[in-house]
């Protein structure tokens, strides 16, 4: 299939219809495409549909109208090509890490053996090594989410889904952690969707930064970056970076919106 093309919504709708309340129009008319290896991420104010997106590229809920494929395949469910990490690790608290991280080889039913290797070199790459036995109580916030990114990654899938997967981290822990995801997106090869509120975050980590719109949901411009990788932490600091928040930043004052 056409790499350039790895992630495909055409003319997507979303309309929950609640039983006892009036129709949401969550999203209307998103069309994008995402390449492959890429670095999205997704902004926009509260409510505009951000993480009805990810779940509908993760097949957690369906679309209402249009057309949604990953890696040539059209979503509708969960495909084995697809991890996702959510808000909150949601490790499993009587599993020690790497159990939780062998979760999605479990429910496969994927050779475990083969993939137990592979989880133990994604704990060492995220510095999680000699933590294989320890429960999650045990972790701090950060090593949770490292935790729960190498459970995303231990079945290899084509594309990577992160929902504001530091939004509850300290500010240095989070800066830490934007650096870290950047070399495991860097080793590891993954397409990565990433939704965020922090708006120099998506302008830090992406290669390109889709702005939605307040609610229904609608692209209101996807901003290239033009920053050159590999990137330190300063240049989320640097003069170019400021222009390019500056530019996403203005939708929304804008309407009046700070996302």
């Amino acid at each position: 299939m056409d790499e350039g093309h790895w992630i495909e919504l055409d003319g997507l709708h979303k309309t929950y219809r609640p039983r006892r309340s009036e129709p949401t129009h969550a999203l209307s008319d998103i069309t994008f495409t995402v390449r492959r290896g890429e670095f999205l991420s997704v902004v926009g104010p509260s409510g505009c549909g951000k993480t009805t997106l990810l779940k509908i590229l993760a097949g957690l809920v369906p679309k209402s109208e249009g057309a949604v494929r990953v890696a040539g395949r059209d979503v509708a469910g969960p495909l084995p090509e697809v991890g996702m990490v959510f808000q909150a690790a949601t490790l499993l608290p009587w599993r020690t890490v790497l159990q939780n991280v062998m979760v999605p080889v479990e429910v496969q039913k994927l050779d475990a053996r083969v993939y137990r290797e592979r989880a133990e070199r994604l704990l060492a790459m995220v510095g999680l090594e000699g933590f294989e036995d320890t429960y999650p109580h045990e972790l701090s916030g950060g090593m949770q989410q490292r935790a729960g990114i190498c459970r995303a990654l231990v079945h290899d899938p084509a594309v990577l889904l992160m929902d504001e997967p530091f939004g509850a981290l300290d500010a240095m822990t989070r800066e830490y952690m934007n650096v870290e995801l950047l070399r495991i997106w860097r080793e590891s090869g993954q397409t990565i969707v990433f939704v965020t509120h922090s708006i120099p975050e998506a302008a830090f980590l992406s290669d390109r930064v889709l702005v939605l719109s307040p609610r229904p949901g609608r692209i209101a411009e996807i901003v290239d970056i033009e920053l050159e990788r590999p990137r330190a932490l300063s240049a989320m600091a640097s003069d170019r970076a400021g222009v390019h928040v500056e530019r996403i930043r203005s939708h929304f004052n804008a309407t009046g919106v700070i996302g």
